[in-house]
């Protein structure tokens, strides 16, 4: 895939997944389903539908899960959909954040996973760094 530069804010995350073999579009979205940042490509209405389903995929996933097994908030790793037409794949990252992708059928899901991953590292580590001040002290 291309490495034009996503769109968003915290596109910036995305780079590295676009870059992997399969991977086709992906969207930075917050877990009220609004975006963040989307790959090139993805029109912004797509991207605005796959950020509000992200959203509800993940709530059903949390709810599926609380049936099995009683558990009251059960942490999700990721939620993965298999289709005829590829792989959609969403992890939580950081507070409030999710992270999805859409990848060929004959996409590397350990690959991708495991790229997922160290992006929400990232991600994390950035939204938790302390905000940088002004140089407040007089220069010569």
């Amino acid at each position: 895939m291309s490495t034009t530069p996503t769109t968003g804010d915290l596109a910036w995350v995305l780079t590295p997944l676009l870059e992997l073999p399969g991977v086709q579009h992906a969207v930075v979205a917050t877990g009220d389903g609004l975006v963040e940042g989307a790959s090139p490509g993805l029109e912004r209405a797509s991207a605005e539908r796959v950020a509000a389903m992200t959203a509800t995929l993940h709530a059903a996933a949390r709810a599926f899960t609380t049936a099995f097994t009683d558990a009251e908030s059960p942490r999700l790793a990721q939620t993965v959909v298999e289709s005829e037409l590829g792989f959609a794949v969403v992890v939580p990252a950081g507070k409030n954040t999710t992270l999805a992708l859409f990848a060929a059928p004959d996409a590397h899901l350990g690959n991708i996973a495991y790229q997922m991953q160290v992006q929400v590292t990232a991600l994390t580590r950035a939204m938790h760094a302390p905000t940088r001040r002004p140089d407040t002290t007089a220069r010569p």
